[in-house]
C-alpha cells in the first residue's frame, strides 16, 4: 500500500474512530505528519484497529511510539485501543499524555472527555467535550457535542442532552449516532411519534442494532402497535440473540 493512500486512510479511519458505533475521535485541526516509519506504522495501526484486529493494530502503534514517544495520534488510538480490550489504566494513561503533548487537539479533548464521561468523571469529561466543540476550528463538532448529548443523558440531564444532540443534527442532519441518541431521548420523555420518528430517519443512513429494535418495540408497545411491537421483538431475537436487549426483551414483551 503507498505512504498518500494510508495517509488518507489513517486521517479517515481516525475522524470515524468518534462515530460511537466503530469510533470515538476526530483528528480535529491536527494533521499527521507525511514521511517517517512512525508514521507508517501509524497508519497501519489505525487501520488495523478499523477492522478490529487489535493484536496487529496494537503492535504498529507501539512501534509508532517507539519511533516517537511523542506521537500524539498514536496515544490517542492506543489509547481507543486500550479501551476495547478494556484495560482502562492503559487506556487513561495515554489519552492523559496526549493531552499534555496537545491540549488543544481536538480529537483528544473529544476522545478523553467521551471517555471520562463513561467512567463517571462527568465534570471533567464535559469540560473537555464543551471546549473541543466550542472550537471555531473544529469542521466535525458533531461528534463532540453528540458525545457531550451522552454525557448529559448520563446525568440525567434530558433537556441539556436534547439541546447538544439538536446541535450536532444542525451540523450534520444525518449523523447516526444523535439520531439514536433523539430516539432514545424522546422515547424516555414519552414522546413516543418523535422517537419513531428519529428510528427512521436513523434507519435512512443507518441499520438496526440492538438498542434501536429495543426501543422501536417499547415504542411500537407505548404507541398500541403490538403486532409491529412483536416484529421488532423477533428481529432484535433474530439479528441480536447474546445481546442485552434481546435478554432483556423476553422478560418485557
Amino acid at each position: 500500500m503507498q505512504p498518500d493512500t494510508l495517509k488518507k486512510i489513517t486521517r479517515f479511519t481516525i475522524g470515524l474512530l468518534s462515530v460511537g458505533l466503530i469510533a470515538c475521535a476526530s483528528t480535529g485541526g491536527n494533521s499527521v505528519k507525511s514521511g517517517g516509519s512512525e508514521n507508517v506504522h501509524l497508519q497501519l495501526g489505525v487501520r488495523y484497529l478499523s477492522l478490529n484486529k487489535l493484536e496487529i493494530a496494537k503492535e504498529n502503534l507501539q512501534q509508532a511510539l517507539k519511533d516517537d514517544s511523542n506521537n500524539i495520534q498514536a496515544h490517542n488510538a492506543l489509547a481507543f485501543l486500550y479501551e476495547k480490550l478494556n484495560q482502562f489504566d492503559d487506556a487513561r494513561d495515554h489519552y492523559e499524555t496526549a493531552l499534555d503533548l496537545a491540549s488543544d487537539d481536538l480529537g483528544v479533548q473529544n476522545n478523553f472527555g467521551r471517555f471520562l464521561c463513561e467512567r463517571g468523571e462527568f465534570e471533567a469529561g464535559m469540560a473537555l467535550l464543551v471546549k473541543a466543540s466550542s472550537d471555531p476550528l473544529n469542521d466535525r463538532a458533531w461528534l463532540a457535542l453528540t458525545n457531550a448529548g451522552r454525557c448529559q443523558m448520563a446525568m440525567e440531564r434530558k433537556q441539556q442532552a436534547e439541546a447538544y444532540l439538536r446541535q450536532a443534527l444542525q451540523l450534520n442532519n444525518a449523523y447516526a449516532p444523535a439520531l439514536l441518541e433523539m430516539q432514545k431521548v424522546a422515547y424516555q420523555n414519552g414522546d413516543f411519534w418523535a422517537a419513531k420518528g428519529n428510528l427512521q430517519r436513523y434507519l435512512g443512513v443507518a441499520s438496526h442494532t440492538p438498542e434501536t429494535l429495543w426501543f422501536a418495540a417499547q415504542t411500537e408497545r407505548a404507541l398500541g402497535n403490538n403486532e409491529l411491537a412483536n416484529e421488532y421483538k423477533n428481529l432484535l431475537l433474530e439479528k441480536f440473540p447474546l445481546s442485552n436487549e434481546a435478554k432483556k426483551i423476553k422478560s418485557v414483551l
